[in-house]
């Protein structure tokens, strides 16, 4: 039952926030007037021998102890003796670990945010230095348009943006300070709980004791984010598999990133987007884990929420390992622009510019279209690309094209009239990446 029961193999990661928390509610207590000032002295300076002593590995964490609150607590009676039995007074498990979770959470999405940020300057860098770089745009994973590689690139930032907006949004939900609301029905004791939250770093307290033990959204929300943060590492991750596949051959990711086979000598894998990619699926799983553990549950707090501790962590976890990896790969990425542009070659991507052509001598756009594509099922009947097709070949399947067809339907003019505001044009692409460098001048969040 005892091994059951036990959070302490993995709430003990808690030890620094429940010591923190347990810091200041003997502050707390002291302005209550429930324990004398050299009381209070003689605790708080208890607490931080035994969050040195736990740091260290000198104190051991045995099941009997059940979770990091009740550690804690036995930890700091044997050194300080029955005085650090007082220090429970006013509180519960309920509230504590409510405190400790969202103390914990807060100081781990600020490194989150931290590590977003270095991968958003990654593609900002990359981006900047494949300005010139053209490659095929695709839809339904078929070549469609041509686009600049720093404009595939700053896509992802724009995701990693929202991502980045989303917690901080879980954040602000995230800052409300629940000690004082007891096991659910609020303390008997005149606890100053403003002066807690502003020990703690809170801005407010929460508002109902019964919520403030049994809400887990704000795990929850975190782990939406997380999850639609991995869904996008797992979109770039499969398109740098893709990317550095034999048949595409768009980019060589550094030996530092890659792994070869057991077997096949001349096999170079993308491992570290492959496993980002594996990883998201464990993500939506504890985001999914989390959702069916709360989903019936009565107010107030009961033990299923012990649940909410490992899928937490290990979210967290993963996140941050991928992260840190990611943006040193996109870094010494090597970029073929050769091969993109001969790629963006064929395929006829700037069938759309034959058709834009004719909309403005006039044509609606479904004449249009299907002048334009006349035009490719010619060339795929001749074996020629739009580009050598001569003015009589042209002429032939419109009298509205010109001379200046060969021109209109060059991929550098396709590319040069993009030229709205996020379109793909190159003094567009620079316009957003000037924008992204004084974002990311402003910091992490």
């Amino acid at each position: 039952m005892e091994e059951f029961n036990a959070s302490i193999g993995f709430d003990c990661r808690l030890f620094r926030h429940d010591i923190r928390g347990s810091i200041a509610h003997a502050k707390v207590l002291v302005k209550a007037v429930i324990l004398k000032e050299p009381e209070a002295r003689r605790i708080i300076n208890g607490l931080k021998e035994v969050e040195k002593e736990i740091a260290s590995g000198k104190a051991r964490l045995t099941p009997e102890l059940e979770d990091i609150h009740m550690a804690v607590e036995a930890l700091l009676t044997r050194k300080i003796g029955p005085l650090g039995g007082k220090l429970h007074t006013g509180r519960s498990r309920n509230d504590q670990v409510a405190l400790d979770i969202r103390l914990y959470l807060k100081d781990e999405i600020f490194e989150i945010l931290d590590l977003a940020h270095g991968l958003k300057r990654a593609l900002v860098e990359s981006a900047e230095a494949n300005l010139d770089t053209v490659m095929p745009g695709y839809t339904h994973l078929q070549r469609a348009q041509p686009v600049l590689f720093a404009h595939h690139l700053l896509a992802y930032y724009e995701m990693l943006k929202r991502d980045t907006g989303r917690l901080l949004d879980c954040l602000e939900r995230m800052d409300e300070m629940p000690l004082g609301a007891g096991a659910l029905a609020g303390s008997p004791y005149a606890l100053d709980r403003e002066y807690a939250a502003r020990l703690l770093g809170f801005s407010r307290v929460t508002d109902n004791s019964l919520d403030s033990v049994s809400d887990r959204d704000f795990a929850i929300e975190f782990l939406s984010a997380a999850s639609i943060l991995m869904m996008h590492l797992s979109r770039l991750s499969e398109e740098i598999i893709l990317w550095s596949s034999q048949e595409f051959g768009f980019i060589e990711l550094s030996d530092a990133f890659s792994t070869g086979s057991s077997i096949m000598p001349q096999k170079k894998n993308p491992d570290v987007a492959e496993l980002a990619r594996g990883k998201t699926g464990r993500v939506y799983g504890h985001l999914v884990s989390l959702l069916t553990t709360m989903k019936s549950l009565p107010l107030a707090y009961n033990k299923d929420m012990q649940e909410d501790k490992e899928p937490l962590f290990d979210t967290i976890d993963t996140v941050k390992t991928v992260l840190k990896v990611y943006a040193p790969m996109l870094r010494t990425m090597k970029v073929d622009r050769e091969r993109m542009l001969r790629a963006t070659g064929a395929g006829f991507l700037n069938a759309t510019d034959a058709a834009d052509y004719l909309v403005r001598k006039g044509l609606p756009f479904r004449e249009a279209h299907e002048a334009a594509g006349r035009a490719v099922a010619y060339c795929i009947r001749n074996e020629k690309s739009l580009e050598e097709l001569d003015s009589n070949e042209w002429k032939a399947l419109s009298p509205l094209f010109k001379e200046d067809i060969k021109d209109a339907v060059s991929i550098r003019r396709s590319l040069n009239a993009r030229k709205v505001y996020g379109g793909t044009a190159p003094d567009s692409v620079k316009k957003m990446l000037r924008l992204a460098k004084k974002e990311l001048e402003k910091g992490a969040c």
